[in-house]
């Protein structure tokens, strides 16, 4: 089992064109945690704005009566992939992990495959 530091060095050192990632509180909108990021990557704001996305989404789903788990919802930019990845599991209710890559780097798929195993693994 791997703490929050350990889980998001993990991120950004196993996962290629990995920029910054992040372990967040989406009741509250904090960051527990950061590794990477950098003058274009504020993560304490993206982890803050990422929970607006994360609630219109679980919200949209209890409307439309959607009795389903989002696994990861994934942002796509120009240059950038964002991944959020919804932790599962006793205890991480209301976190996600926030993984912020360089688009011509990374591989989408093994980067969602590569976070399934951090979640895994990641004791909060």
């Amino acid at each position: 089992m791997a703490n929050t530091e350990a889980a998001l060095k993990q991120a950004t050192t196993v996962i290629d064109g990995a920029l910054g990632a992040a372990l967040v509180d989406y009741s509250s909108g904090m960051a527990l945690g950061t590794v990477g990021g950098g003058k274009d990557l504020d993560l304490t704001v993206a982890a803050a704005g990422n929970t607006d996305v994360v609630r219109a989404k679980v919200r949209t789903m209890e409307l439309l009566g959607l009795q389903d788990e989002i696994e990861d919802i994934l942002i796509t930019l120009g240059n950038q992939y964002h991944l959020i990845r919804l932790l599962k599991g006793r205890g991480n209710n209301g976190l996600f992990l926030y993984l912020a890559l360089d688009k011509s780097r990374a591989n989408l798929a093994m980067a969602r495959h590569q976070l399934m195993r951090i979640e895994a693994d990641l004791e909060v």
